[in-house]
C-alpha cells in the first residue's frame, strides 16, 4: 500500500515538470520576439515579464509557481501517510487531489476563467485537508508501543 500512496505524488512531480517544459516552450519564443535574454536586466526574474509578454504566455508560469506552492504540503502528507498507515481511501483521496490539480493546471494555462480556477483550487484543497487530518491522526494518536 505504501507505493500506491506515493504514486500520486510521483505523478504530480512528473506533471510539474511537464508544466515547466510547457512554460519554457511558450516563454522562450516570446522572449526571443522581444530581444531575448541579452536585454534582461541583471537579477531579473520571471515576474518582470508581467505586462511585457502576452498574459496567455505568463499563465503557464503562474501555474508552474502554483505547483511548487501548495503541493509541497501534499508531498509531505503523502509521505507521512505512506509511512504510517496508508489505506485505499487515502490513496483515492490522493489521486483525486492530483487529478484536480492537473485539471486546474490545464484550465489555468489555457482558459483561465478565475471563478472556475478557484473552484478547482478549493476542491483540491478540500482533498488536501482530508489527507492532512489523516496524517494528524496517524501521528498524534500513534501508539508508541507499536513498532511499524
Amino acid at each position: 500500500m505504501q507505493a500506491q500512496m506515493l504514486a500520486p505524488a510521483a505523478v504530480l512531480i512528473a506533471w510539474t515538470l511537464i508544466m515547466l517544459v510547457w512554460m519554457a516552450a511558450t516563454r522562450l519564443p516570446a522572449l526571443r520576439r522581444i530581444g531575448g535574454l541579452k536585454n534582461a536586466k541583471p537579477g531579473g526574474r520571471g515576474q518582470d515579464l508581467e505586462g511585457v509578454v502576452d498574459d496567455r504566455i505568463n499563465w503557464k508560469a503562474h501555474n508552474y509557481s502554483h505547483l511548487v506552492e501548495q503541493p509541497t504540503l501534499f508531498y509531505a502528507v503523502s509521505l507521512i501517510i505512506a509511512l504510517l498507515g496508508p489505506n485505499p481511501t487515502m490513496v483515492l483521496v490522493a489521486w483525486i487531489y492530483v487529478a484536480i490539480r492537473i485539471v486546474h493546471s490545464i484550465w489555468q494555462a489555457t482558459v483561465n476563467v478565475v471563478s472556475v480556477r478557484f473552484l478547482l483550487f478549493m476542491l483540491s484543497t478540500l482533498a488536501l485537508v482530508v489527507l492532512a487530518i489523516r496524517a494528524l491522526a496517524l501521528t498524534l494518536f500513534a501508539d508508541p508501543m507499536v513498532i511499524q
